[in-house]
């Protein structure tokens, strides 16, 4: 059996009601301690993010990002999640890189919108066209299937590709949504304050580092704002540094993450707007391996 046939075994026995089940297990456990190391070398990127949760295990999660491979017809990200045991150490499992990303990546923003997204949410907006975005289609319909989605990003080719209703203006849209997910490289606001509408919710995916931003102050001045973990969001990425450095938003303003009670990570009236923020740390592919490693163990 090749490495592609068992990841497809694999993802069938997943769902998401059981990942969303197992972050929040995972999140009554101890913190977990989490390191990042990144090398370069011109464009090229070695990825080794590292976590440990006591009473869980320990991850170390390796991947390299080779743009040119793209024109060598090979895929620019390749890598290997390595799972070891809580008491002994041992190595217990490797699990494919890209189905632990998947699942980790959808699953974080998936748990904040069943906690924040209004249960009558029908409209959703995928501002993005990539991977993530796909994965948050199979992922919002678990919870919500009668769900239905128009797709924006700035190319209409892609976004076209998703089989999906496409988006022409993003403001129009924005204003018509129940629920947005934005899954970008963006480095500036490409989602305005300005056009939310009360009642709404924000899955902020794309934005990972300082440089990079999917809304603007106003947006975030306007809305609860919760994070993953503040660990790994509020000193770490644009979309909470920018707004805390200007003034618009103060540490205090972020309201919950996911080691807090559930009960402060909630909507209060329907006419919240909700910002979700996706920090995607390794305590959560650490979760989210243990997840799949388990559920292949399991299978019959």
């Amino acid at each position: 059996m090749n490495v592609d046939t068992i990841g497809k075994e694999a993802e069938g026995l997943l769902t998401w009601a059981g990942l969303l089940a197992a972050l929040e297990a995972g999140h009554r456990l101890p913190r977990a301690e989490i390191a990042d190391l990144l090398l370069y070398r011109g464009t090229d990127t070695l990825l080794d993010r590292a976590a440990w949760i006591d009473g869980l295990g320990s991850l170390v999660k390796v991947g390299t990002i080779v743009p040119g491979n793209a024109a060598r017809g090979k895929p620019t990200v390749n890598g290997i999640v390595n799972l070891f045991d809580d008491t002994t150490g041992e190595l217990t499992a490797l699990v494919d890189f890209h189905l632990v990303t998947k699942w980790k990546t959808a699953g974080d923003s998936l748990l904040s919108a069943s906690r924040l997204a209004r249960k009558d949410s029908r409209q959703f907006l995928l501002v993005g066209a990539g991977t993530v975005a796909r994965s948050m289609v199979e992922a919002y319909r678990s919870i919500w299937p009668d769900a239905r989605f128009t797709v924006w990003s700035r190319s209409r080719a892609t976004a076209e590709a998703m089989g999906l209703p496409v988006a022409e203006d993003l403001e129009a849209a924005v204003k018509a949504a129940d629920v947005i997910c934005t899954a970008t490289m963006a480095a500036d606001p490409i989602i305005k304050g300005d056009w939310l509408q009360p009642g709404q919710h924000l899955d902020l995916i794309g934005a990972y580092t300082p440089a990079m931003r999917e809304v603007d102050d106003t947006a975030m001045s306007r809305a609860r704002v919760f994070v993953d973990a503040r660990a790994t969001t509020i000193h770490h990425i644009g979309d909470l540094m920018a707004p805390l450095a200007s003034g618009a938003i103060t540490e205090a303003d972020v309201l919950a993450d996911f080691y807090d009670d559930p009960a402060l990570f909630t909507r209060r009236s329907a006419d919240d707007i909700t910002i979700a923020k996706n920090g995607g740390g390794a305590h959560l592919d650490l979760m989210t391996a243990t997840y799949i490693a388990k559920a292949w163990a399991d299978r019959t």
